[in-house]
């Protein structure tokens, strides 16, 4: 089981923890359980937060000396100091190989202990400015949803953390078992970490006239943005608007991340060769699917599937 440990802090923000309980800490009918999700404070007891109320923490610092993922669910007011316990609790955690996320503020804390520098990171479009003037050795990304190192992974303000901590359980146990969390959300399955921060937060079949819904029951055949601005009746290039002003992206790079997507879920879930794969997502072959893959992926059809196979 993977451990999971938010850091709150007085004053929590309630919505941000959520984005990590739901993903993490929601047991669900029908949905294995890969996560143990716990919350800690540095000094247990009683916690404000945004919505008025208190939540009651047991856990002190000690929670994070065997956490896997260590998550900071944003840090209000983002001036305020560390504390040298949560500062040696977070570098002690990176040292030994734990995973330190953060969720919209979360990352001032997280730049404050030095290891976001000469690194990218994001974080809400209204503070990323703040963020780069005092943190300089920082490379803020301020149009990005999340930045993900490996090791260490930032969001952008908000809906973002969901998007993020989504990336995190598709990159931990595959693509289907991310989109079945984000089903039980009612969640889109998958936003890009490279997605405008204005896009809308979950894009519906009316925001295109259902042409997204149309076009993914149609992904093994092939189908072009042509035929997408056809199925509108509009413009290839007034489609091309519709698309980057309702989902941040192209109709081509949307199309082929759909694609892509769909050869995971397959390369997770059936025995089908990478050939019939290819066909099945519109990629007409091995050899296109393998390098649109390690494209978009960064490994192999062959890879993915000998790592996410249970």
């Amino acid at each position: 089981m993977h451990r999971t440990v938010a850091l709150v802090r007085p004053v929590q923000s309630t919505f941000e923890l959520g984005c990590a309980v739901e993903v993490f800490g929601t047991p669900r009918p029908g949905v294995p359980r890969y996560y143990d999700f716990e919350v800690c404070a540095e000094t247990p007891g009683p916690v404000p937060t945004t919505a008025g109320y208190a939540i009651t923490v047991s856990r002190d610092l000690s929670a994070l000396a065997c956490a896997d993922t260590v998550i900071i669910p944003g840090w209000s007011p983002v001036e305020a100091p560390l504390s040298p316990g949560i500062r040696r609790a977070l570098l002690e955690s990176h040292e030994r190989g734990a995973r330190l996320v953060t969720i919209c503020s979360g990352v001032f804390a997280l730049a404050r202990t030095g290891l976001l520098d000469g690194r990218s990171a994001t974080t809400h479009w209204a503070r990323a400015a703040q963020l780069a003037r005092e943190f300089p050795r920082v490379r803020v990304e301020p149009d990005r949803l999340y930045v993900d190192h490996g090791d260490i992974a930032t969001s952008a303000g908000a809906g973002a953390g969901i998007d993020l901590c989504l990336h995190l359980v598709r990159k931990d146990h595959g693509a289907a078992h991310a989109a079945l969390i984000a089903r039980h959300m009612v969640l889109p399955p998958h936003r890009e970490g490279g997605q405008t921060q204005y896009a809308p937060t979950a894009p519906t079949q009316d925001a295109l006239d259902g042409l997204l819904a149309w076009a993914d029951a149609r992904l093994e055949t092939p189908l072009s943005v042509a035929d997408l601005a056809a199925r509108l009746n509009v413009s290839p290039r007034t489609l091309a608007r519709r698309f980057a002003d309702q989902l941040g992206t192209s109709p081509g790079a949307w199309l082929l991340s759909r694609r892509v997507d769909r050869a995971r879920t397959l390369l997770e879930e059936t025995d089908l060769p990478v050939e019939a794969i290819a066909t099945r997502v519109g990629l007409a072959s091995a050899v296109n699917l393998r390098r649109r893959f390690r494209a978009q992926v960064g490994t192999t059809p062959g890879a993915y599937r000998r790592a996410f196979r249970y």
